[in-house]
C-alpha cells in the first residue's frame, strides 16, 4: 500500500509529497510519502515505492556533490549506523518501519525562496514559452528548436517558491532584488556546477537529464542544498539511446503521469483525476528503473 498521509508528533509543514517534523536540535525529520503531484495538484492516489525512491536517490545524490556544496542530510531513518546516536531520539524509536524506511533526518535551514531551475534541453514549460515569445523566459536562444533539443549552454530560469498555486517565472534580476546580487550569482553557480557533475555521470549511465530543479537554505551563515535532489520528482530522465528530438522523450519520471494527465478532460484544478492501476505501476516501474540505473544498484 502506497504511504499517503503521515501523523508524527511536532508536525511543521506538509507539502506535496513531503512532511516535515521537528526533531529539536536544529533538526527535522522529513519523510518522502508516496503521493505524486502534476500540474501543482496532488492526485488522489500514490505510487507504491516512489517515496524510497525519492529518499534514496537524494541520499545518492548528496554523497556525490557535498564537494561541491555542503547539504541537509544526516542519515536515512533506518539507517542505525549512519544515525549514531540518534537511534535512541524519541521520534526516531517510536517510528514505523514503514515511514521509516522513506524518511530523512535532516540540518535544518532557513530555505532561500527560490527554485533554481537548470534546463540543458528545451521541454516542458520552456518549450511552451518558446513557441510563444521565441525566448525562453527572456533568454534569447537560436530559432528552429523543436522538444527535446539540447540547447547551446545550460541556461539558469528560476521560479518563485509558490506555498499554493503556480511557481512564477523570475529572472536573475529580480533574485538579485530578492536575495541579493552576490547570493545569486552563487545560486545560479551551485546550481551549474551541480547539475553539469549529475549530467556526467548520468550520461555514463545511459541517462540523459533535461532538466532538474535545486533548493537552497542557509544555515550557519552557510549555503547549503536541502529538501531533496535529481529525483525523478524534481528532474526529467531520458533514455539515452533513444534520444530523437522532436517529440517527447522516452523518459524515467512522473512526465509519464503528465502525459497521461493531458488526455483527460480535467482543467488542472482540484481535484485531479485517479489514475488508473497501470499507470501507478508503470509510473513506479519508471522510477525503480532510475534508481537502478543512476545507482547502479536495486533500491533496498
Amino acid at each position: 500500500m502506497p504511504l499517503l498521509e503521515t501523523n508524527l508528533p511536532n508536525k511543521l509543514y506538509q507539502g506535496k509529497v513531503r512532511d516535515t517534523y521537528d526533531m529539536g536540535d536544529g533538526m527535522l525529520l522529513m519523510v518522502a510519502t508516496d503521493r505524486i503531484s502534476a500540474f501543482d495538484v496532488v492526485l488522489p492516489n500514490g505510487v507504491p515505492d516512489k517515496g524510497r525512491v525519492l529518499s534514496q536517490m537524494s541520499k545518492f545524490w548528496f554523497d556525490q556533490t557535498g564537494q561541491i556544496v555542503p547539504n541537509h542530510f544526516i542519515a536515512l531513518a533506518d539507517d542505525p549506523e549512519g544515525l549514531g546516536d540518534l537511534v535512541n531520539h524519541p521520534i526516531i524509536k517510536t517510528l514505523p518501519p514503514e515511514i521509516a524506511r522513506q524518511a530523512t533526518v535532516i540540518k535544518r535551514a532557513e530555505r532561500i525562496d527560490v527554485e533554481c531551475v537548470v534546463r540543458a534541453y528545451l521541454t516542458g514549460s520552456a518549450l511552451v514559452d518558446y513557441n510563444q515569445t521565441g525566448t525562453i523566459f527572456g533568454i534569447p536562444v537560436p530559432p528552429g528548436l523543436v522538444d527535446g533539443s539540447k540547447l547551446p549552454e545550460l541556461l539558469f530560469t528560476p521560479t518563485t517558491k509558490a506555498e499554493v498555486g503556480h511557481d512564477e517565472p523570475m529572472t536573475i534580476d529580480e533574485v538579485s532584488a530578492m536575495v541579493g546580487a552576490d547570493l545569486a550569482v552563487k545560486l545560479r553557480d551551485l546550481s551549474f556546477a551541480i547539475f553539469q557533475y549529475a549530467h556526467d555521470v548520468a550520461a555514463e549511465r545511459g541517462i540523459i537529464i533535461a532538466d532538474t530543479k535545486f533548493e537552497f537554505g542557509i544555515r550557519d551563515r552557510e549555503v547549503i542544498l536541502i529538501d531533496e535532489v535529481l529525483t525523478p520528482d524534481s528532474s526529467r530522465f531520458w533514455e539515452g539511446t533513444q534520444y530523437a528530438p522532436g517529440k517527447s522523450q522516452p523518459n524515467y519520471d512522473k512526465q509519464f503521469v503528465r502525459d497521461w494527465l493531458l488526455t483527460q478532460p480535467w482543467d488542472r484544478t482540484p481535484p485531479a483525476p485517479a489514475l488508473p492501476d497501470d499507470i501507478i505501476e508503470k509510473t513506479r516501474e519508471r522510477y525503480l528503473e532510475a534508481y537502478r540505473r543512476l545507482t547502479g544498484q536495486a533500491l533496498p
